[in-house]
């Protein structure tokens, strides 16, 4: 069997990475000259979580993963108005099952994983020919390929997506956030902020800070704006929206990078009633974006790329496996995107009541036995992996080609 996959990121990666184990040959096809170095720091809990540890990845994400002590709310003095104790926050989300990690570092630790895969950069797909029997693909520098399965794992903005079922807009839900992230170099910050998130206590706009164990600090943005459109100068539109918050960020906002060097997005979901259509399907933010709001989308990535795997180690037929894939998959990421439209107002409080009941709760996840309340509003229902990944008939797929 053969796959080409678009998208050389989390879930491209991981569905490389399992589809190899299950002896199919691999091409993973990426528009970027080279591993991209953009991204903030995230999460990483949940059935991917889960994914990572029986794909084997698991300890090498460790490795390259972070101690948080706290997460901080600083005024804009400095002064810590709120907080919580990451490991009560591990505790309360992941029974302790958590780990923070910067994206690349994730995406670097799962490429180093894919053994006898044929990566591609700087290339695209230009031309799907798709059939119930296959996929023909032509690729930005002229090359063609016949495939068993094509895989659109290429983000929120997937190129497959839009050539085989349509413009993004019929599927793009906004959620009314911009948000950036870069990584500057700058001692006197840095120590301020080292082994723990420390965020601006703020309304309608917030700035975030880790210091990284090179010495370099990596900032977080995220506010509120009804326009979806995106700025042509990034970096000039980051230091305009946050120009007006105190504390550390107009030294912060000084040492923003050049655009080409900055991550810059729209905060948004993905919802679509078909995921697969012939031989070519979608896996991550193509298909189901959860966007920053939920969390977990590195961790349902990796996962939602396990299950697609196992389901086509399982099934006895290509169209039979992603018809299963989508069935067990889908009501686990709507219900993360719910999760995450409803907690909008705990993650960016839009006024000052607002931020004064989100001080107030972070006070409560200190007792106990509101641990069990405060997980599941945060991060939804636990998802067992093995429970989506049972294979229901022997066997494995036996090439069409």
């Amino acid at each position: 069997m053969r796959a080409v996959i678009c998208g050389a990121g989390i879930a491209g990666l991981s569905l490389a990475q399992r589809l190899n184990t299950l002896d199919w040959d691999v091409v993973v096809v990426e528009k970027s000259p080279g591993p991209r170095s953009q991204g903030y720091m995230i999460d990483f809990f949940g059935p991917g979580y889960d994914a990572a540890e029986a794909m084997g990845v698991l300890p090498r994400l460790k490795e390259l993963g972070y101690r948080a002590e706290a997460v901080s709310y600083l005024d804009e003095s400095g002064r810590r108005r709120a907080g919580l104790d990451y490991a009560r926050f591990g505790r309360m989300v992941a029974d302790g099952r958590l780990l923070t990690i910067m994206r690349p570092d994730l995406e670097l630790a799962l490429r180093e994983h894919v053994k006898h895969v044929d990566l591609r950069f700087d290339r695209s797909i230009s031309r799907i020919e798709n059939s119930a029997e296959g996929v023909h693909v032509t690729l930005t520098d002229g090359t063609a390929l016949d495939a068993d399965l094509l895989v659109g794992a290429d983000g929120i903005h997937s190129t497959v997506r839009g050539m085989e079922f349509g413009c993004e807009a019929q599927f793009f839900r906004y959620l009314g956030f911009h948000t950036a992230a870069y990584v500057f170099d700058d001692p006197r910050i840095y120590e301020q902020v080292r082994n723990r998130f420390c965020l601006t206590d703020t309304t309608g706009r917030q700035m975030g800070f880790y210091g990284l164990r090179d010495g370099r600090v990596a900032a977080f943005t995220v506010h509120r704006t009804p326009d979806p459109t995106l700025p042509e100068d990034v970096r000039e539109a980051v230091r305009e929206a946050y120009a007006t918050l105190g504390w550390v960020v107009p030294r912060a906002l000084t040492r923003c990078p050049e655009s080409s060097e900055v991550y810059y997005d729209q905060v948004a979901q993905i919802e679509m009633p078909r995921w697969s259509r012939g031989r070519v399907t979608l896996v991550g933010d193509a298909c189901h974006a959860v966007s920053l709001l939920a969390g977990q989308g590195a961790s349902l990535a990796v996962a939602g790329a396990y299950v697609l795997g196992e389901q086509l180690a399982s099934a006895d037929s290509v169209d039979s496996a992603l018809a299963r894939y989508q069935k067990v998959w889908q009501p686990v990421v709507t219900e993360k995107q719910q999760v995450a439209r409803r907690g909008a107002e705990w993650f960016l409080p839009s006024s000052s009541f607002r931020l004064w009941l989100r001080r107030i709760a972070l006070k409560l996840t200190n007792l106990p036995a509101l641990e069990r309340y405060f997980g599941p509003a945060l991060a939804g229902k636990p998802v067992p992996i093995g429970e989506l990944t049972s294979r229901r008939t022997a066997g494995r797929l036996r090439s069409i080609s």
